[in-house]
């Protein structure tokens, strides 16, 4: 059976918003994958509708190129399903790609497309929506709301997200929160709550990482620092992903627990994004779900590129 890949690109993204950028890309994929179609996204299509035509027409693998909110959204459209995910990461960050052992050199990521593994990896979820690293609650969703906004008024990311910053904890509200897992109830106000798909590990530096992304596991973060000072530093390394060691919050390991509130909806974080999800909000792990092909340096089970794709 032949092998119907699709490459969706977020046209937007800083690493080929330039033509010689894009044309680069283009011929690296033309070499390495000489069957697959690319698309991008434009002032006129939306990542959504480019998803949603390539579901239509049956793909063994869809390549997601960009960040990690555009990553998300095609893991979302093809999880619990065969249909493997590729990716290029031509986001800012890009901290699923690290975690998930592909190279953030797009030359390097492009001959995994061809020669790498498929493996199959946890996503977590809260309520419908899946996350591949992580959701959080309360100051950080409304830092990314706020850096979208200022965004959209002109501003780049790094000062947006830096003046977003500073307005939100200036001007934050404790969430208060009721949690329940495997039988126990946690009563907890906090300015934020952090989930990680997995446990998220830094061993003392400033870039985190986990060590695997099927252990079958949630990790629970929730800072107990008040006043603008503390949570500045709390935030910051949540912004990097680099919470794990830190003081000052209770880390907890699940694989499932709710979220009660007074609120009838939350804002949440997911991979980056905000949505406004209704109470109470579900959070799980679903082990083995997605299907990712990826370098075979990772413990988690693994087949050949090509007889996966074209199983």
């Amino acid at each position: 059976m032949s092998q119907v890949i699709r490459v969706l690109v977020n046209g937007q993204a800083g690493s080929v918003n330039s033509e010689s950028d894009r044309s680069q890309l283009l011929q690296q994929l033309a070499t390495a994958l000489p069957d697959a179609i690319v698309r991008w996204t434009d002032a006129n299509v939306t990542m959504d509708q480019l998803i949603q035509q390539a579901m239509k027409e049956s793909p063994t693998m869809v390549v997601a190129g960009g960040g990690d909110g555009t990553i998300n959204a095609v893991a979302s459209a093809i999880v619990g399903t065969e249909t493997v995910l590729g990716v290029l990461p031509v986001g800012t960050l890009n901290h699923f790609a690290k975690d998930a052992g592909i190279p953030t050199d797009l030359a390097k990521a492009v001959i995994l497309l061809r020669d790498g593994v498929v493996k199959r990896i946890d996503v977590g979820t809260v309520n419908d929506r899946i996350f591949l690293n992580n959701a959080g609650l309360g100051i950080y969703p409304e830092i990314v709301r706020r850096r979208e906004a200022q965004q959209r008024h002109g501003a780049s990311k790094w000062p947006a997200a830096i003046a977003a910053t500073a307005r939100v904890l200036y001007r934050y509200r404790e969430l208060g929160l009721r949690l329940r897992m495997e039988g126990t109830t946690l009563l907890r106000r906090t300015p934020a709550l952090f989930v990680g798909n997995n446990e998220y590990c830094n061993d003392d530096t400033l870039e985190p990482y986990r060590k695997t992304l099927s252990a079958g596991t949630l990790s629970v973060f929730i800072p107990s620092a008040r006043g603008p000072l503390p949570l500045l530093w709390f935030t910051l390394r949540a912004l990097l992903g680099s919470i794990r060691n830190s003081r000052g919050f209770e880390m907890l390991l699940v694989d499932r627990f709710t979220i009660e509130s007074r609120s009838r909806n939350l804002n949440v974080s997911i991979d980056g994004e905000v949505v406004s999800l209704p109470t109470p909000l579900h959070f799980s792990v679903q082990p083995s779900a997605l299907r990712i092909l990826a370098s075979d340096d990772h413990t988690t089970s693994s087949t050949n590129a090509a007889a996966a794709t074209t199983a």
